[in-house]
């Protein structure tokens, strides 16, 4: 049977009459007006007299405007006597008295003495009821006389039928009837579009409108999950691909705005959601408000997330609420989040268990997260594992994680591959950590690999120090470029190493060329220094240093240095040292010293001797003895004699 939009069937007496009564052409203007009303009196008893008398083309009338009544009785007579007359109208009316009646045969008969006449009307119904009785092939040849007569709903009942059969052929009645104002064909002609475009822009893959989380990482808490935009059972599809195909994208919104503006709620629903990837916020809530006016769920959840990117989060709980209220599983998620944001545990968990009663599992995988936070841990778990059993891959991951931090790897291991699998990329890069664990370097790295294709940091950032360590210096250098810009601060200091390697030794600047010119190497030890890296702060302080700005090298060096570089304090002091800030250097000397730096420790020993302090210099000639490395290890062995000596002549 055919998929109509708003369900009906056949037996549904109402809105069947009023799709499937036609009026005749030849009747007065006035007359189909009256019937589709059925309220002037006037009209009526007009043609009441004038079918008595006998007028066939009135009793047509008169008895479309009893049936579209509900008055079988009365209408039957005078459409069996109009048919008998030959009048086409009549005999598809009859068809539709006689189905109301549940006389499916005679009535199919009807309908096929009056298709046969021409009428588009009754070749349609005819259509669907061979459709009902599962005879496709006549269902086919009586819906295409219909749609290619140019009737809406005979196009529109032909598409769905093809589209039944994955018949390429089903979009273009669906457009046809879509240009006859038919609502629910330009919907679905506009789903079938934009899963075109997906098609077109990401092969077997659905777009998700908007999340409410960002990357889990693999032993930090998570975020709760909230979803929002148009999410949909098997029977229509998963959501906008609008970052495909836009051509199809700006077509397909076309057709759901014309649907929406006809009252189809669905259709704003996709609308506004086209419109909100687009960026016209202002428009995308009005389609959302139109559709959620109308009780459509998912549009109140959307217009929630709106608002509470607007900054406007008490009305976004407003329909959040609402939403949820009518089962809406993601706005009971959102729910949770806000209460739990709030620090209202118990409102935030009675949320989560209501997206969980309404099917969603991220309910499950939200509770898990909120035990977690409060430590929680054996409810956390139990949550975990609710939500992993029921597919969610980053409750898997999360259990995982968990059973890891309990001393369990054996324990662990499934649920990560189980994650894995399931497209999760922190588990597929756990999983690296957990096989670098047992020196398994080979598996390691292949998780790692799988992880970095599908843009982890991290694990690009593993990829790449392997690489290094197997002399592959180009593949190195791509993993690492795309773990630095990534955002990790260890990848960006070692592409700067090895550019850097990669440079020839400075030399004088050609004529007319300026100082300062900074490579690239040098602007990734800078990205990597504004990040906390230490050790790219030493080194973009030396590179300063080498330009001959000491500012900027005593910036980063200080930087380094108290954040806990022995490096940094070393060079901060040789620089201080050169400037006259002698005591100064000798505090930073001291700090670095005192943190392993044996070369620190031997200028110590060598401002102590300057002085005259000779036990000091001593004391200080030891720790360089001690620290090394070997250069330092003699000059200050040599020094130590020296200052013994000294003290015993």
């Amino acid at each position: 049977m055919e998929n109509m939009g708003d369900r009906t069937t056949l037996l549904e007496t109402g809105r069947y009459v009023q799709r499937h009564v036609e009026d005749d052409a030849r009747a007065e203007s006035g007359a189909a007006g009256s019937a589709e009303t059925a309220a002037d009196a006037e009209t009526e008893q007009r043609h009441r007299r004038a079918a008595d008398a006998g007028d066939t083309a009135s009793m047509s009338v008169l008895g479309a405007m009893l049936l579209r009544r509900g008055d079988l009785d009365a209408a039957e007579p005078y459409l069996r006597a109009a048919t008998a007359a030959g009048e086409r109208a009549a005999a598809n009316n009859l068809g539709v008295l006689l189905h109301q009646r549940g006389y499916l045969d005679e009535a199919a008969g009807w309908w096929r003495v009056a298709a046969v006449a021409g009428s588009a009307a009754a070749a349609h119904a005819l259509g669907r009821h061979y459709r009902e009785l599962g005879d496709e092939p006549a269902a086919e040849y009586w819906l295409r006389q219909s749609a290619e007569q140019g009737h809406a709903l005979g196009a529109y009942a032909l598409a769905d039928l093809l589209e039944h059969r994955s018949d390429v052929g089903a979009e273009r009645w669906l457009r046809a009837a879509a240009e006859q104002g038919h609502r629910e064909a330009a919907y679905r002609l506009a789903r079938a579009l934009e899963a075109r475009a997906r098609e077109t822009a990401r092969p077997g893959a659905d777009a998700v409108y908007r999340s409410g989380t960002g990357p889990p990482t693999s032993g930090g808490r998570r975020r709760p999950v909230t979803d929002a935009g148009p999410r949909e059972g098997s029977e229509e599809g998963g959501g906008s691909g609008a970052s495909g195909g836009p051509s199809l994208i700006g077509e397909a919104a076309q057709w759901y705005r014309q649907a929406a503006a006809r009252g189809h709620r669905r259709a704003a629903l996709h609308l506004g959601a086209i419109l909100e990837k687009r960026g016209d916020l202002k428009e995308a809530g009005r389609w959302y408000l139109t559709s959620a006016k109308d009780g459509e769920a998912r549009a109140a959840c959307a217009l929630g997330f709106l608002l509470r990117d607007a900054g406007d989060e008490e009305s976004a709980a407003v329909w959040w609420l609402r939403a949820a209220q009518e089962g809406d599983g993601n706005a009971a998620n959102a729910l949770g989040a806000l209460h739990a944001a709030r620090g209202e545990q118990q409102t935030a968990e009675r949320w989560y268990r209501a997206a969980m009663d309404a099917g969603d599992v991220n309910g499950a995988y939200n509770l898990g997260l909120l035990c977690a936070a409060q430590d929680r841990t054996v409810q956390a778990e139990q949550w975990y594992r609710r939500a992993a059993y029921a597919g969610h891959r980053e409750a898997a991951n999360a259990l995982a994680v968990l059973l890891l931090q309990a001393d369990d790897p054996t324990g662990a291991e499934p649920w990560f591959s189980k994650a894995a699998e399931a497209g999760s990329v922190d588990a597929a890069f756990n999983l690296g950590i957990l096989y670098a664990g047992r020196d398994d370097d080979g598996t390691a790295l292949r998780w790692y690999e799988r992880a970095a294709a599908a843009g982890h940091t991290e694990a690009a950032l593993q990829v790449g120090i392997a690489c290094l360590r197997d002399g592959d210096e180009r593949s190195a250098e791509r993993h690492l470029r795309c773990a630095a810009g990534g955002g990790s601060a260890e990848a960006a200091f070692r592409l700067a190493t090895v550019l850097d390697s990669r440079l020839p030794p400075p030399g004088p600047p050609a004529l007319g060329e300026p100082h300062g010119v900074k490579t690239e190497c040098e602007q990734w030890y800078e990205r990597a220094a504004e990040q906390g890296h230490r050790r790219a702060q030493v080194r973009v302080g030396m590179l300063a240093a080498g330009r001959g700005d000491i500012a900027d090298a005593a910036r980063w060096y200080r930087e380094a240095a108290e954040a806990g570089s022995r490096n940094g304090a070393f060079n901060l002091g040789l620089l201080l040292a050169r400037e006259g800030g002698e005591r100064e250097a000798a505090l930073w000397w001291t700090r670095a010293a005192q943190a392993g730096h044996g070369r620190a420790a031997l200028r110590l020993a060598l401002l102590a001797a300057r002085r005259g302090e000779l036990t000091e210099g001593q004391r200080w000639c030891a720790r360089a003895v001690e620290l090394g490395p070997a250069e330092v290890t003699e000059r200050a062995a040599r020094l130590r004699e020296a200052l013994h000596q000294e003290l015993t002549a």
